[in-house]
């Protein structure tokens, strides 16, 4: 198997990770651009008779701490890198990092501890660090729309034990944005096939025409939606999906977002 051919699996779910530490699908997925350049001009960059998935992850989270820095030593700075320095003076991106790595992406303790460079205590440490911190800064008035009323329910139930409020759940694409248009809402899960046969993806455009909101997108196949070749949301869950992992993807949005930005 070629180097290409072994990395091409992975290539979804680094842009999911990179969209999620950046804050959006341009800034994500120039992280895992660079990433494939660095393998073109290096192959020898990683080992294949060692845990490939690791070290890609690992050179994502370096290519993210140089770019942040670069970042911070340019006059311009990316609005989404703005909004996050507001909050990284109450929380550390390495923190923050430990816990999509291990809520989002499925890593153990010992193997984001290989990425980010700590051991496995130090990152459990860093993970309540950053769930205790994100929770005191982020709360908001959350619209679900689900059409299976189970999953609703286990939904709403997770974002109101996080201190969030649900302000409704719709079914349909009509009234998912006339319930958004009702209740503004500071954000929106979404799933992507809804009970009319309608587009939950067509439902949320049609929302953003009337209104900034960030949006989380939740599907069985994440893949579809991870390609890089057209516009993609910067967030997504795969069903199914533990508690730990909605709450880690609902934090990492609310941090990016400008209007929960602590004063």
């Amino acid at each position: 198997m070629s180097l290409g051919q072994a990395i091409a699996p992975h290539l979804p779910y680094l842009r999911r990770y990179g969209r999620a530490i950046s804050g959006s699908q341009q800034s994500g997925d120039a992280l895992v651009s660079r990433l494939l350049e660095t393998l073109i001009a290096n192959p020898d960059a990683v080992d294949t008779r060692s845990d490939l998935r690791i070290q890609l992850y690992r050179m994502v989270h370096d290519n993210f701490g140089l770019v942040t820095a670069q970042a911070h030593g340019d006059e311009q700075i990316a609005p989404e890198v703005a909004i996050a320095d507001a909050r990284l003076r109450r929380i550390p991106s390495l923190a923050r990092q430990a816990l999509l790595l291990t809520a989002v992406e499925g890593f153990s303790n010992e193997e984001t501890g290989r990425i980010v460079g700590r051991d496995a205590a130090e990152v459990d440490k860093l993970i309540h660090e950053a769930t205790d911190e994100i929770d005191r800064q982020t709360r908001a008035r959350i619209l679900i729309i689900e059409d299976e009323p189970i999953i609703a329910m286990d939904i709403e139930m997770i974002v109101r034990d996080l201190g969030h409020d649900v302000v409704a759940v719709a079914t349909t694409h009509s009234e998912a944005v006339a319930e958004a248009q009702k209740h503004q809402p500071g954000l929106v899960l979404a799933d992507i096939q809804l009970a009319d046969n309608s587009s939950g993806i067509e439902a949320v455009q049609e929302i953003l025409g009337g209104m900034a909101v960030p949006v989380i997108f939740i599907t069985a196949f994440p893949e579809r939606l991870l390609t890089g070749d057209r516009p993609e949301p910067a967030f997504l869950l795969t069903k199914p999906y533990q508690p730990a992992t909605l709450r880690a993807a609902i934090s990492q949005v609310l941090f990016f977002d400008e209007s929960t930005v602590p004063a």
